[in-house]
């Protein structure tokens, strides 16, 4: 039986001069012409000719100027050979540029530098949250390494395993002020939840790397080590902090607190997040003075994840009349009050300790709003857990197949809403709402507290 051989596209590399392209003073810059699939596309070099250098065809005669191109087309014949299959994805344009690209290497890849220009990036997608967990990472190998030029390559499993280690001992470290004067700072080792969200925040930069310098589709593999396929980031222990219960967030609501202080706004603001589904400090802080109360509802984009899904992740929030006082309080004054919201975030801490000492509740936070609202919603009243992630905002409906037949539907939220706020007006015996009475109407509920 004959063999069949399929003839591919052949790519074909010569320097060329092409007529119509003299200069002024009478020169050709040579070229070299990359052909493929029918296409041509240039690479201009640093070489010119003039008449007597050329034959009539216009083609080099000149042996010192041949002399020298000749590597420079072998080495692009020989990087071309070895992209093997992956040749049958470029056109002569991007091949062009495949082989004009600057040739990096592992060991040219610094880590520190490129966990900066992440840094920046996050910083102008005004990721802060990411942004400052990166800054912690870069700063932390710029410690260890006592360097600002670390390859990548030095980042393997034995480095991470010593690195591991080092995060776990006390250290003291260099920090600027805000006035760039250096300071001793001395940082206790990681904790178990500390060193996996360390970890991981570096597995990201290193991932974001590799992404960024390889293409597995065109056979590019700069980076071909992967430290984390060996080590194991340490899992993150199980929380057994207690959730708040009905009769802590009364404590809270109700606390007697002193006026126009850090802890009376956590206070107040720690309700409103725990009224609207658990909204988060920072979109809470970026909540403008004007707001926009249309049929009674707030719409905004949640902060941390707007640009990360498809859907912006928008969510649109019933306001109760509870929290109404509350918003016409703080709306358009964070902001102003507070340069940034990560001063904004300190001053919530500093008020939730304060509440939590007052009123005996062991590592009282601010997110335990969201996270209690989260536990009544799905162990007190009943919802679905699809249904309480739509509430927290954790569901982009644009992901699901099943999702793109269906629209948006804020009923759905708004039931989940007051079957939560009915939990306190329900008998303090049984603190169970009246989850079926919410699913049959939205409009036969309890009165709001």
């Amino acid at each position: 039986m004959k063999s069949v051989i399929i003839l591919r596209f052949m790519a074909t590399v010569r320097e060329v001069v092409l007529p119509h392209t003299q200069k002024k003073d009478g020169t050709w810059n040579v070229k070299i012409r990359i052909s493929f699939k029918r296409k041509s596309s240039y690479i201009d070099t640093q070489h010119f000719v003039g008449q007597k250098q050329l034959r009539k065809d216009f083609t080099i005669r000149d042996e010192f100027i041949l002399t020298i191109l000749n590597p420079v087309i072998d080495s692009y014949r020989k990087r071309i050979s070895e992209l093997g299959e992956s040749l049958e994805l470029y056109t002569s344009k991007s091949l062009a540029e495949y082989l004009t690209r600057t040739e990096a290497t592992a060991e040219s890849i610094y880590i520190i530098a490129f966990g900066g220009e992440q840094i920046s990036f996050l910083d102008k997608q005004k990721r802060t949250g990411s942004r400052n967990d990166l800054r912690k990472v870069v700063n932390s190998l710029r410690d260890y390494f006592k360097s600002e030029f670390v390859p990548i390559t030095e980042i393997r499993s034995k480095m991470l395993e010593d690195y591991e280690r080092y995060l776990r001992s006390e250290r003291t470290l260099l920090r600027p002020d805000r006035f760039g004067n250096l300071l001793e700072r001395k940082s206790k080792g990681l904790s178990d939840i500390g060193l996996h969200n360390h970890m991981r925040d570096l597995r990201i930069l290193f991932n974001a790397a590799v992404k960024q310098f390889n293409d597995p589709e065109l056979g590019i593999m700069i980076i071909k080590h992967y430290p984390f396929e060996k080590y194991k980031i340490v899992s993150p222990p199980d929380t057994n902090k207690r959730k708040l219960s009905v009769e802590d967030i009364l404590k809270i609501r109700d606390a007697e607190l002193p006026k126009n202080t850090r802890t009376e706004m956590a206070r107040d603001l720690f309700m409103l997040s725990f009224y609207l589904c658990g909204m988060n400090p920072i979109d809470l802080y970026r909540l403008p003075g004007e707001l926009k109360d249309k049929d009674g509802r707030l719409d905004y984009n949640r902060s941390k994840t707007k640009g990360r899904r498809k859907d912006k992740a928008f969510i649109s929030i019933r306001i109760p009349d509870v929290a109404r006082s509350i918003l016409s309080k703080y709306c358009g004054t964070l902001n102003t009050r507070y340069a940034s919201h990560e001063n904004f975030d300190r001053a919530l801490s500093f008020g939730m300790r304060k509440i939590g000492a007052h009123l005996g509740i062991k590592k009282l936070q601010f997110y335990d709003a969201r996270h209690a609202f989260a536990d009544l919603a799905r162990n007190k009243c009943g919802f679905q857990k699809d249904d309480v992630a739509m509430a927290l905002n954790h569901k982009d409906n644009s992901n699901s197949v099943t999702d793109v037949y269906l629209s948006k539907d804020w009923t759905i939220v708004d039931r989940l809403q007051r079957g939560v706020l009915s939990l306190f007006n329900a008998p303090a015996k049984t603190g169970f709402c009246h989850f079926t009475t919410f699913c049959i109407t939205a409009s036969n509920h309890p009165r709001e507290f």
